[in-house]
């Protein structure tokens, strides 16, 4: 019996397209090559955490909850981990580390649809919570952490407000509480950052808000911002929902194309080791 044509034309249909490439079709450079930028910049982020947490001072461990330091550090090293799985599965074609990967990222990504759904459904409510909850921690702590500290004067700065729901607020602050056997020099004032802005001002007055929340709203709208930061901040989320979400979908773009690439070569990995075992099969073959 003579056996006609090439070899070749005998192989399944779906071992003959990766059969005539030389490896997979996304090459494991290539594939790599795609997860090195994350990886910088994880490393980067990393790096400036641990930075900005050691130029910190000892209270600031009373502020873990709003510290963004230790943030940029839990998500670089969470990053950086899950593009080295990513980066050696490819490189080694392990199965096991591809899968791994595109199965994390497919649980962020759904965790961020979800938490976008529910932001969205349940907007006032979680805003308004939320943004009372942050403010008031951030209150409390105002003198135990610079970096707090900025934030928040640039926030009533932006905002033209003071204090969470008025600027009577920082009385929960232990340095601005209006106590009597409250020994600060900041008793019942306001931060600097609450003042009204003066044209012309050569040098900033540090000590504008002092003893204002002893001040009634008419006398004190005088001088200070009255109106509390939590509804302003809460109208600006509102009014920028969408951009807010096109932030988020350009953050889930990436994550689904390397969930693509990722199952895309975990296949092609596949179809090199289904094509060897049939070349193994077949050598003892007279038409191999």
């Amino acid at each position: 019996m003579v056996i006609s044509g090439s070899w070749e034309s005998h192989l399944p249909a779906s071992l003959k397209v990766t059969y005539s490439t030389q490896g997979p079709l996304v090459s494991k450079i290539s594939e790599s090559a795609s997860f090195l930028c994350p990886q910088v910049i994880s490393m980067v982020m990393v790096a400036v955490g641990v930075y900005a947490r050691l130029m910190k001072h000892a209270a600031a461990l009373a502020c873990l909850a709003v510290d963004p330091a230790i943030l940029l550090i839990v998500v670089g090293v969470l990053m950086f981990l899950l593009t080295f799985c990513g980066c050696i599965g490819s490189l080694r074609e392990n199965i096991c580390l591809l899968q791994t990967f595109s199965l994390c990222l497919t649980i962020v990504f759904l965790l961020q649809l979800a938490a976008g759904i529910l932001g969205f459904v349940f907007s006032d409510k979680v805003a308004r919570g939320k943004v009372s909850e942050i403010i008031n921690n951030a209150i409390v702590h105002y003198r135990d952490d610079l970096d707090l500290q900025n934030l928040i004067d640039f926030g009533q700065k932006k905002f033209s407000c003071c204090g969470g729901n008025s600027y009577k607020d920082w009385s929960q602050n232990m340095y601005f509480n209006c106590s009597e056997d409250n020994p600060s020099r900041e008793r019942c004032s306001v931060p600097y950052s609450c003042c009204l802005p003066t044209p012309n001002q050569a040098v900033i007055n540090t000590m504008c808000g002092q003893g204002m929340q002893a001040l009634d709203y008419l006398e004190a709208s005088k001088v200070i911002y009255t109106n509390g930061c939590i509804d302003k901040l809460v109208n600006w989320i509102h009014s920028n929902l969408f951009l807010l979400g096109g932030v988020a979908l350009g953050l889930a773009i990436p994550q689904l194309v390397g969930i693509l690439l990722s199952q895309i070569l975990v296949n092609q990995i596949k179809d090199q080791i289904k094509l060897q075992l049939y070349n193994q099969q077949h050598r003892a073959d007279p038409w191999y």
